[in-house]
């Protein structure tokens, strides 16, 4: 039942991240006219097709079966509907599941069952930063700082729950490791090595995986990652040397890694490499 639940919610969350990247790329590249225009507002604006601006109706806001139903395309001005919306709509069903199944912790206080509940949201914030990197190369203040502001009632929330002075610590060391070396290369190569959206996602994520050890692993993940990509794409003369990378998406994967298996990985190498078994 709890399996079922997610892939629901994540289904009908997976709808409103389409909506929200489009949303918020429509005001960022019409600020005068979607001030005014409350169609692009979050909060307000009804969902319509992105060609003809049909407002939608329920039966064609039904996630991943309208568009196969309706074949890919709009049903007023039939034009095809970008497959992205389905396969974000099934990508966040599959990992709110994934997330659930292989979640470290016991769901048996209120406070872990929280913990999880703050993790889903964070991973919807995710989502959404994942696709509006990746097709615009940025990350957007209007998501990263209310996924800071929901990290910090995250730890406040858990803290009053627990008195747990060490929750204070790791997520204060972890911030540091996570944000303050990306804020270093951020300045010593003036925005060139890496962008400032990234150093504030490196803060959000350090924070949030929490201590030392866990940030430098994400770093670490996020790096290989991120050559393992770029190499082939450089030596296929996709992209040059100054071409524009998103790195966030690789940020954000490798700090869902750490949160689910980082304690597992940072023993397996400190048996293997430090303690010599």
């Amino acid at each position: 039942m709890v399996i079922a639940g997610l892939i629901l919610l994540g289904l009908c969350i997976g709808s409103f991240i389409n909506a929200l990247v489009w949303r918020l790329h429509m005001q960022a590249q019409k600020k005068t006219r979607a001030n005014k225009d409350s169609s692009y507002s979050i909060a307000r604006g009804r969902s319509m097709c992105p060609h003809c601006k049909h407002v939608l109706s329920v039966k064609d806001l039904v996630p991943v079966f309208s568009w196969l139903a309706l074949h890919g395309k709009c049903r007023y001005c039939d034009k095809p509907i970008s497959s992205q919306y389905p396969l974000v709509e099934a990508m966040t069903a599959v990992l709110f599941v994934f997330l659930y199944v292989f979640w470290p912790y016991e769901l048996i206080s209120i406070e872990s069952i929280l913990y999880f509940a703050f993790w889903l949201i964070f991973l919807s914030g995710f989502i959404a930063l994942t696709i509006y990197d990746i097709k615009y190369l940025i990350l957007p203040n209007k998501i990263i700082f209310p996924l800071l502001t929901l990290a910090i009632a995250a730890v406040v929330i858990r803290f009053i729950l627990t008195t747990n002075y060490d929750l204070l610590i790791s997520t204060t060391t972890g911030a540091a490791v996570g944000g303050g070396i990306f804020y270093a290369l951020f300045q010593v190569s003036k925005g060139a090595w890496i962008g400032g959206g990234d150093v504030k996602l490196g803060f959000l994520l350090g924070a949030l995986i929490g201590g030392i050890a866990p940030a430098f692993l994400m770093l670490f993940l996020a790096s290989l990652m991120g050559t393992v990509y770029s190499v082939p794409q450089m030596l296929a003369k996709k992209v040059g040397p100054k071409s524009k990378i998103p790195f966030g998406p690789f940020l954000i994967a490798s700090a869902i890694i750490v949160q689910l298996f980082g304690a597992s990985l940072i023993d397996w190498y400190t048996n293997l490499f430090i303690t010599g078994y």
